[in-house]
């Protein structure tokens, strides 16, 4: 069980990044780690690709405009860090979310938002943000919802487990959560269920977790539905679930509940692939 201590949180323009930075003051305080602030967007010359055609005013313009939004979000970022020893500011070249991904290797877990496609300022965060970064570096994910609210994480916890690796994964980089939760619920679809969760809830009682087990039935149609949906009737304020997901032709391919949970989660999502 390793215990968060490095931590790579996610900065943008969008509205609900203040909340973000608020979260990643509680889980530094919790785990006595430190917590690194990197604002990461696509430049605009990049979105808007045509501009280059208007010469090098217009570039530098929207050079200025990039600026611009950055120290935006710096100042976002303090006052909403309350000027925590723990969280800094991160000052990387480019700062494009490839950049991002590179430096989440060197971390034990990354903050990141769910996607606001009606908040103006996500346009500069690509649509496969969140996946691509599961994906590519293997690190554990806090995915925050853009709506709802989040007094709390970690106190009543659902787990979803799969016999997968993804799944496996995704319980032991929870386990520092799960030891001082006070309730954490495990549900599993599938065939076996009596001999599945028994062996689960033995992993668990070695690490001193004590949790309820739910049999959810056969394979779901729509698993990430289910999910959600049971989270809200235990009053989840945190679930725990496996990234399923490959690439094919530089596209990414999501697993059913993997993308239903990222387009309407209703609360935190530890996430790992």
């Amino acid at each position: 069980m390793q215990t968060p201590k490095s931590i790579l949180l996610h900065i943008d323009g969008t509205a609900r990044c203040a909340e973000r930075v608020r979260i990643t003051r509680q889980l530094v305080e919790t785990f006595d780690a430190k917590a690194t602030a990197m604002y990461s967007v696509t430049p605009l010359l990049l979105r808007y690709p045509l501009a280059i055609e208007g010469g090098a005013m217009i570039a530098g313009e929207l050079a200025k405009l990039d600026d611009e939004y950055r120290d935006q979000a710096r100042s976002a970022f303090l006052a909403a860090s309350a000027a925590s020893p723990r969280l800094t500011w991160a000052e990387v070249a480019g700062g494009a979310p490839w950049e991002f991904a590179r430096q989440a290797l060197y971390s034990d877990l990354m903050v990141l938002g769910q996607r606001d496609a009606m908040d103006e300022a996500s346009s500069g965060t690509p649509p496969d943000f969140v996946p691509n970064l599961l994906i590519e570096t293997g690190r554990p994910a806090l995915v925050l919802p853009y709506a709802g609210p989040t007094a709390q994480i970690g106190r009543n916890v659902l787990v979803a487990w799969k016999q997968t690796r993804e799944a496996a994964r995704a319980i032991s980089a929870a386990l520092p959560w799960l030891v001082r939760a006070d309730h954490v619920h495990v549900v599993y679809y599938g065939d076996t269920p009596d001999l599945v969760l028994l062996a689960q809830q033995h992993y668990l009682k070695t690490h001193g977790v004590v949790a309820t087990m739910h049999d959810g039935g056969g394979e779901q149609g729509d698993a990430g539905a289910a999910l959600l949906s049971l989270a809200s009737d235990l009053d989840a304020d945190m679930l725990v679930m496996g990234c399923y997901g490959h690439s094919r032709a530089r596209e990414w391919v999501l697993g059913g509940a993997t993308r239903s949970v990222l387009q309407s989660m209703t609360l935190p999502v530890l996430m790992v692939h």
